[in-house]
């Protein structure tokens, strides 16, 4: 099943680093009775998502706060380890992003948001898309075509879309 707008997310378990190290994180459980903007990456460091889409993000973030985003969450088939320390080298962590890694990518295939690409090393990982999420429920839901590419869902996009 892939995700539409209307839709509830699935009940998924994701990490991310805490103080101590990774920590698993329900994701129903972390957004339960907020509104969050998620995005999802094909893969941390990589050229887009490194120099495009978590910048976007980072110069959004005061401007969707603005219009009653109480988080931004970043997604990726990455483990806690590799997310933490992108959040770190990008800034993301700085300016409160939440870096999320779903390793095993039960969320993204959960979502039908999976695709592979074996000649660039890309396995199981997530298309490149943003959502808003109200209480377990996406409103907004803005998929790229081509997981290059990083337009419809920017933080620019997302934000015009509130």
């Amino acid at each position: 099943m892939t995700l539409s707008t209307g839709d509830r997310l699935p009940e998924t378990t994701v990490t991310k680093m805490g103080a101590e190290g990774p920590e698993q994180v329900n994701l129903s459980e972390h957004i339960a009775g907020r509104k969050v903007v998620i995005f999802a990456v094909p893969g941390a460091f990589t050229p887009t998502c490194h120099a495009q889409h978590v910048p976007s993000f980072i110069r959004m973030r005061d401007d969707l706060a603005a219009k009653g985003v109480d988080e931004v969450i970043c997604v990726s088939v990455n483990d806690p380890f590799v997310m933490g320390k992108w959040g770190e080298d990008t800034g993301a962590t700085a300016a409160g992003i939440t870096m999320l890694g779903d390793a095993e990518s039960a969320f993204t295939k959960a979502i039908g948001m999976d695709f592979t690409a074996p000649p660039v090393g890309l396995i199981d990982r997530s298309k490149r898309y943003a959502m808003v999420v109200e209480d377990c429920t996406v409103t907004v839901l803005q998929v790229e075509e081509n997981p290059g590419v990083c337009e419809v869902s920017s933080g620019e996009a997302i934000l015009a879309a509130l």
